[in-house]
């Protein structure tokens, strides 16, 4: 559940003071978006939470990133940082269709490196790019 109260709960817990603007953008990514840009975020508080600056969304998204309530996914096909509420490890499959970057649960995907002496793997994050199961209208 993403209420107000269970938000405030999570901020607190992973020792983030839940302010109004933190409470608003951390419920928004949990709820609502779908591996938002700092941009796309910021528009939604243009719209739902007026007056919040968008130094204030960047420092907030920061602040729930270093407290492990969300990831940032740098990732080729796009220039900018998405963040991604769902912080277990897994992989991404990018429709190329629709633009939509879909979580893949990492049991789903085999990777197995044959690297040289020397490399240490501290995490693997595997994007799938084609086209996503067509849907029927």
């Amino acid at each position: 559940m993403h209420d107000v109260k269970s938000i405030s709960e999570k901020l607190e817990a992973a020792g983030v003071n839940p302010t109004a603007h933190r409470i608003a953008i951390y419920q928004y990514v949990m709820s609502e978006a779908d591996h938002p840009t700092a941009d796309e975020v910021k528009r939604w508080t243009d719209e739902n939470f007026p007056k919040l600056s968008l130094a204030t969304v960047y420092n907030t998204l920061k602040t729930l990133v270093g407290a492990k309530l969300l990831k940032e996914l740098k990732l080729p096909h796009i220039g900018k940082v998405l963040y991604d509420c769902n912080v277990s490890d897994h992989h991404h499959f990018l429709d190329e269709d629709t633009g939509q970057l879909i979580d893949i649960d990492p049991e789903l995907v085999e990777v197995r490196p044959k690297l040289k002496k020397g490399f240490v793997v501290n995490a693997v994050h595997v994007l799938l790019r084609g086209k996503g199961p067509t849907r029927k209208k």
